[in-house]
């Protein structure tokens, strides 16, 4: 057993959320140690990785991230391995197949990019329509904490209020820079949805558009933001790390935390974690923060069940690992007798999210809308393949399948439900830990609304856009927004945290972010998460002043 030097604050965690805290902390003085599952890797790795992919995997996002033996996540570049670690049931579990990366720098390697704020709608889902639970502050409390996630993340966004997202409700602050401009396949797409009544609002992103910012190079439309952008335009926490260790912070990566240890006043004192040779090690503090994710997070607080906490650290509501959300994606594959020339820009840069909000999310769930920007040659040349073409006619359907097909794609709000629960599977991983077993049912809120309305919507669009032919995937997807397992609440009964996402059984414990998200709306959920880290990290700072 290994002890380290007692830190102030203890991050479990090197993604957005556990950045933004640990920058934060250090910069109101307080000592700091992140601790990382994986590897830290360089960019050009992973660039090269994700060109070296064959074809048929190009387009699996973690691809190009192998996990170490002792940092496993759900794989895809065989068949066998998908379900290597995470134990999904339910009827949807296909739905849960999580893709997240396990390096220095968390997910936001391979994210979108995508900073949709909620409405103040979507967090009052329970008092306006009668469904899921409301938050325990409102729209208003988490706006300035908005505001700062868009400025630390660096964030463009449209200037005009006609253009951004909540509609009506006043900003702040504006975006730290304007909007990137739309591609010929987004414009093409939002000015054929106007006269539907389906407005596609330019992206906020969190990608600088035209103007370095924060020691990033302007985006320049490389079209592979997912699995990585290769010029670190498009903000990623990997691009944190070494401006945290400038300031003071430390970094310990490979570095597995399976056990976090209370005392008998339900204090916690300390982390312990493995590293690749098996070594456990311990290292306390005076404050910890578990943000290793939605999946990971209700993980560790289960593995750390003791005599004193028999359901696990943080769980005296029996909520830990309960209410686990995402929004269920349904995707259809639309081609046309035209051009659509999708791939110009970010993969992705508009939505449509008028259609999230309505007095019918009483009886179904709201969604958003959007076609990818993604470009299509690869895709268009497997397809091309498949009909057993060679030659020239091999090369003009190449070329007609990458310019003439696109992807529209649709994501559903969810709704908290306690069934949807992440336990301890009896399955080990290589470290001989419990690996999760998630039971994950999309719900008859989100089925009701594929029937109803967003499948019926999407078939109006293609039909919009003139598409000969529509293929619709009929099967529920995930869409990678983790969220829930250590839902927020006022009532330490049917809760995990407070409102700045501190455990209500640990006052020196906080679980922020994703898993702390009381409901899901249909944006991706990054900024939110966000924008709870700053609100937690604001309490972390107040208590050490008032200690």
């Amino acid at each position: 057993m290994v002890n380290e030097t007692k830190y102030d604050v203890v991050v479990v965690g090197t993604g957005v959320v556990g950045c933004l805290i640990a920058e934060q902390a250090l910069d109101a003085g307080l000592s700091v140690l992140m601790l990382e599952a994986g590897p830290r890797v360089d960019r050009q790795t992973i660039v090269e990785n994700f060109r070296n992919l064959p074809p048929s995997l190009r387009h699996h996002w973690d691809a190009p991230f192998p996990p170490p033996p002792w940092a496993p996540v759900l794989e895809t570049r065989t068949p066998g391995e998908e379900n290597a670690y995470l134990d999904l049931t339910g009827p949807n579990a296909t739905a849960y197949q999580q893709g997240y990366v396990r390096y220095a720098g968390g997910a936001t390697w391979h994210w979108a990019g995508i900073c949709w704020r909620m409405t103040p709608d979507d967090m009052k889902l329970k008092s306006l329509y009668g469904v899921g639970r409301d938050w325990a502050f409102d729209y208003e409390t988490l706006e300035p904490y908005y505001a700062r996630a868009e400025y630390a993340l660096g964030v463009c966004g449209p200037t005009d209020a006609a253009l951004q997202w909540p509609p009506k409700t006043p900003r702040s602050r504006p975006y730290p820079m304007g909007p990137l401009p739309l591609g010929p396949g987004e414009q093409r797409f939002t000015d054929v949805m106007a006269p539907l009544g389906l407005q596609n609002l330019p992206a906020p992103q969190a990608r600088n558009s035209g103007v370095s910012y924060d020691g990033r190079p302007a985006c320049c439309g490389n079209n592979n933001c997912f699995p990585v952008c290769p010029i670190a335009a498009k903000y990623d926490a990997a691009t944190a790390l070494p401006r945290i260790e400038a300031k003071g912070g430390k970094l310990l990566t490979n570095a597995v935390a399976y056990r976090i240890e209370a005392d008998d006043r339900h204090k916690i004192q300390a982390v312990h974690y493995y590293d690749p040779h098996r070594t456990s090690h311990r290292v306390t503090g005076r404050a910890f923060v578990i943000a290793c994710n939605g999946i990971e997070t209700p993980k560790l607080l289960l593995l750390s069940k003791d005599d004193r906490h028999p359901n696990g650290i943080a769980n005296s509501s029996d909520q830990v690992g309960r209410n686990m959300m995402d929004q269920p994606k349904l995707k259809a594959t639309v081609e046309m007798s035209e051009p659509l020339w999708t791939g110009v820009g970010p993969v992705q840069g508009s939505s449509i999210l008028n259609t999230s909000q309505g007095d019918f999310r009483s009886e179904y769930a709201g969604a958003m809308f959007r076609m990818e920007n993604m470009a299509r040659g690869s895709i268009g040349a497997a397809e091309a393949l498949k009909k057993g073409l060679y030659g020239r006619a091999l090369d003009q359907e190449i070329r007609r399948l990458s310019a003439c097909t696109g992807l529209l794609v649709v994501e559903h709000e969810p709704l908290p439900s306690s069934i949807n629960r992440l336990t301890l599977s009896d399955k080990k991983d290589w470290l001989g830990l419990n690996r999760p077993r998630i039971y994950y049912d999309v719900g008859d809120y989100v089925r009701r609304s594929a029937e109803q309305y967003t499948i019926p919507t999407l078939k109006k669009m293609a039909a919009a856009l003139g598409a000969t032919k529509f293929d619709l995937n009929p099967e529920f997807l995930h869409s990678d927004h983790i969220m829930g397992g250590c839902i927020m609440g006022k009532d330490p009964s049917d809760s995990v945290v407070d409102v700045d996402c501190r455990s209500h059984d640990h006052e020196n414990l906080f679980l922020p972010g994703g898993a702390a998200m009381t409901t899901g709306g249909s944006g991706n959920s990054t900024i939110t998460m966000a924008a709870l880290a700053l609100k937690a990290a604001d309490a972390i700072v107040s208590q050490f002043k008032t200690a």
